[in-house]
């Protein structure tokens, strides 16, 4: 092989390299990991990403390419499981939102069928998905998938390119983060709990006092409205503070 055509395969490779952990990433990320948004379109985002940070990551992926199977194999599942991590981390807060948006609508007593999602695949009762879907226009309104590239590059710092994959750490960076985002949620319905609790222990002691009255199905329309009414104060600051603990996750990581 002649000395260009190392060089030629030496460049491929570490654009390829490149490619696999910022393609993984955004595989995992949420909006674009959408099944509804195409897969050519997550393909030409990725390879145009990996393009535009190629220039900036060149010193730090080029001097570690091994074209020798028995490196670059290991090498190019470590990238797929480096990129796929900071995905997933993502990816978990904004499930913490959604497993909140379902526990307020049936703390509220809004807990209707599950329809047609507009994000992921699965159905969602129509308070999660309007609370996930507002949460994640909100992230991307604060530029937050210019906070993933910017933990992209600062990750080959942290984890460079001749350091495989370590699934100790990448567990603990896990645990860290769906404890931290859970914490958030918890604290972001907490009025939705105490509300919960105080209206049905309330309706709870009027039924004691009046059994003959059917006080449960006379309260449930004023329960789910003032349920709505909190929601209808409450949800700018939930939103809020919601990305405002997704930059900070996003810096801490």
């Amino acid at each position: 092989m002649t000395p260009l055509s190392a060089l030629t395969q030496t460049s491929i490779l570490a654009a390829f390299l490149a490619f696999c952990r910022i393609g993984a990433c955004f595989m995992m990320m949420p909006g674009l990991s959408s099944a509804r948004v195409p897969m050519q379109v997550r393909l030409f985002t990725a390879v145009a990403a990996t393009i535009g940070l190629l220039t900036f990551l060149w010193d730090r992926i080029y001097p570690f390419v091994d074209p020798r199977p028995a490196v670059l194999v290991p090498m190019i599942a470590s990238e797929l499981l480096v990129g796929g991590l900071i995905g997933i981390m993502t990816r978990l807060y904004m499930q913490a939102m959604r497993f909140i948006g379902a526990g307020l609508g049936m703390l509220i007593g809004f807990n209707t069928a599950g329809g047609t999602a507009i994000e992921e695949a699965e159905p969602q009762t129509p308070l999660a998905e309007l609370i996930s879907l507002s949460a994640l226009l909100v992230l991307f309104a604060f530029d937050f998938h210019h906070d993933i590239i910017r933990a992209l590059v600062a990750s080959y710092s942290v984890a460079p390119l001749n350091v495989f994959f370590n699934p100790q750490a990448a567990l603990v960076d896990v645990t860290d983060t769906l404890s931290d985002a859970f914490f958030l949620v918890i604290r972001l319905g907490s009025p939705f709990i105490a509300y919960a609790l105080l209206v049905n222990l309330t309706v709870g002691f009027v039924n004691k006092l009046t059994p003959q009255i059917p006080v449960y199905f006379i309260a449930q329309p004023l329960i789910i409205g003032g349920g709505i009414i909190l929601f209808y104060f409450a949800v700018g600051t939930m939103l809020s503070l919601f990305a405002d603990g997704f930059i900070d996750m996003a810096l801490s990581r």
